[in-house]
């Protein structure tokens, strides 16, 4: 019998090689910048320019169309190549919204990435994230952390060095690392929602690694401080790409030694622990409803339900 692929989680498996040794060769850069043949990917502010349809796609340009935007605030990304063909992603974010939409409805339309991305095939849903979380970060990191002064971006989009030569530092991309935990007990599992959450939204715990804390001890913690819950036999699940704005989630199973939820964060305005036969009949309303279909969350619930067939 022919094993199946592994599957894989919403905002992975980008098809584009990154040719990251291509970074630091500005004269490629240049050229590829000019070819005719080379692919932009615009973002403006976290949103994606898109081809809309009921199988949208990414609204790529090409170096004609895109030249009136490639100018000296404008932060021009090397995604990577296939074959020969170079892919960069061009930030929008610094023109106002009445000088962007002059550009962008002749193109496409903005989407959030959010509403699309279980619409998306899987290539192209893994390049729009990386172009938006890549993207943000430059428009979120123009100025120096260390002195305060602007920064310039350099190495094709994947370093911003402190344009003042007495600092010189570089800051690189970064990535936000999070738990999130499928913990089951006695054949249940349990699910929370905050106060802020769409109405019935229900969804799996999840925190922030902190400094100094491993990934395993970040699920404990969060469960004990949200839930009031001792967790054992912690196992890593799978991984996904959240660019909201720059997040990576690390999904985990595990298991609770009781059911005793203790609420213990005023943002969290409900857990409780939720059966197979109750999942399977969610009724998807303002009463109760699942997470996102493209969200790990979702998945963890569904491979929880499967489990249990």
């Amino acid at each position: 019998m022919t094993e199946a692929p592994p599957r894989r989680n919403v905002f992975e498996g980008l098809g584009l090689d990154r040719a990251a040794h291509r970074r630091r060769d500005q004269d490629w850069l240049t050229a590829r910048l000019a070819d005719p043949a080379t692919r932009f990917l615009p973002v403006w502010r976290e949103r994606n320019l898109i081809r809309p349809g009921e199988k949208p796609a990414p609204a790529w340009l090409t170096a004609d169309s895109a030249s009136g935007l490639i100018v000296e605030q404008a932060a021009i990304v090397f995604l990577g190549v296939d074959g020969e063909c170079a892919h960069f992603a061009l930030s929008l974010s610094h023109l106002d919204e009445d000088a962007a939409r002059g550009f962008i409805d002749a193109h496409g339309e903005l989407a959030e990435l959010r509403a699309i991305g279980a619409l998306l095939d899987a290539p192209d849903a893994a390049l729009l994230a990386y172009g938006r979380a890549i993207t943000t970060w430059h428009h979120r990191h123009r100025f120096c952390g260390s002195c305060g002064q602007p920064t310039v971006s350099d190495e094709g989009g994947h370093m911003r060095r402190c344009s003042d030569p007495s600092c010189a530092t570089v800051h690189f991309p970064r990535t936000d690392p999070a738990v999130i935990m499928a913990i089951e007990h006695d054949d249940r599992l349990l699910l929370g929602r905050e106060h802020t959450w769409p109405p019935g939204m229900h969804s799996v715990l999840a925190g922030f690694v902190e400094p100094g804390e491993s990934l395993e001890e970040t699920v404990a913690r969060e469960v004990l401080e949200e839930a009031g819950l001792t967790v054992t036999d912690i196992r890593y699940h799978s991984s996904q790409p959240w660019p909201f704005p720059a997040s990576i989630m690390l999904g985990f199973t595990g298991r609770a030694i009781d059911d005793a939820i203790r609420l213990q964060e005023p943002e969290i305005e409900h857990i409780g622990w939720y059966d197979r036969a109750f999942l399977l009949n969610s009724p998807e309303d303002e009463t109760f409803r699942m997470p996102t279909r493209f969200s790990i969350a979702r998945r963890l619930v569904d491979d929880w339900i499967a489990k249990g067939d």
